[in-house]
C-alpha cells in the first residue's frame, strides 16, 4: 500500500502531503518505495542520470529493479526531491536472473496486444503504452527508448511493414521490434536482418518465439 509523508518546501515553507507511487515488478506486484519520513526534502537544482533514480527491491520476489526518485512539485515552482529509506540513488543494480515468463493464450487481437506488452516488461521495458503513431498495419506499442508493432492479422508482415516501423524508431531515436502472429514474408526477414529490427513470432500461447538475430539477442539479454 502507497504511504503518505508530509512535506515542507524548503523554499516558500509550504506544507504539503506526498503519496508514494507505485510500479509494477515483472513479477506482477506493485513495488513502493518506502519513503524516509524523517529525512526533509532536497531542492532538484539540475538533473543528474544517479540522482534521478533510486533501487528497490520487490517486496514479493525480492528483484531489485530501478524506480524513479520521488519527486513533488511545489506551486513556488521548486522541484523537492523526497527521500526514500533504505535505497541508494541508483547505480546499475548487480545482473540478476530474469523470473519465468508467464505468457496469455490468444484469442483475439486484443490478446496479441497484450502478450506483446507482457514480453516487453519482462524484457525490463516500463510505462508501456499504445504508440503516438498509428503503424500502417497492426497496433503500436511505446517505452521509453523503445516503439515496438504488434501485427494480429492472418498474413504474413511484410518487407514495408519492417521499413516502416524501423524509420518510425530512428525519428524518434530509439530501438524497435516486431511482432507478428502470421509470421514474415522471406524479404521481410532479409530487411529485418540487414536493419537490425528484431522480429517474433507469437504463438497462440502468447510466448514471443524470436525468429532472426537481433531477436535472439534481444530475449538473452534484455533491455
Amino acid at each position: 500500500m502507497s504511504e503518505s509523508v508530509p512535506v515542507r518546501c524548503p523554499a516558500c515553507r509550504r506544507e504539503h502531503v506526498y503519496t508514494a507511487p507505485s510500479y509494477p515488478c515483472a513479477c506482477g506486484a506493485p513495488v513502493t518505495p518506502s519513503l524516509d519520513d524523517r529525512a526533509g526534502p532536497t531542492l532538484v537544482a539540475h538533473r543528474a542520470w544517479d540522482a534521478d533514480w533510486v533501487t528497490v527491491s520487490c517486496g514479493s520476489c525480492g528483484r531489485r529493479d530501478q524506480w524513479p526518485q520521488p519527486e513533488l512539485g511545489c506551486p513556488c515552482g521548486a522541484v523537492l526531491r523526497i527521500a526514500v529509506a533504505g535505497t541508494r540513488s541508483a547505480s546499475p543494480p548487480a545482473p540478476e536472473p530474469r523470473p519465468a515468463f508467464h505468457p496469455v493464450t490468444i484469442r483475439t487481437a486484443r490478446d496479441a496486444v497484450t502478450a506483446a506488452a507482457l514480453y516487453l516488461r519482462w524484457l525490463g521495458y516500463r510505462d508501456i503504452r499504445r504508440a503516438d503513431q498509428r503503424p500502417p498495419s497492426g497496433i503500436g506499442l511505446a517505452a521509453r527508448g523503445l516503439v515496438a508493432q504488434v501485427d494480429p492479422t492472418v498474413q504474413p508482415a511484410s518487407r514495408r511493414d519492417v521499413e516502416c516501423l524501423w524509420l518510425t524508431a530512428l525519428t524518434e531515436d530509439s530501438g524497435c521490434v516486431y511482432f507478428s502472429l502470421a509470421g514474415y514474408a522471406e524479404e521481410a526477414r532479409e530487411r529485418a536482418d540487414a536493419l537490425g529490427v528484431p522480429l517474433f513470432v507469437l504463438d497462440f500461447t502468447g510466448t514471443p518465439q524470436p525468429v532472426n538475430s537481433p531477436a535472439d539477442e534481444l530475449h538473452a539479454s534484455g533491455r
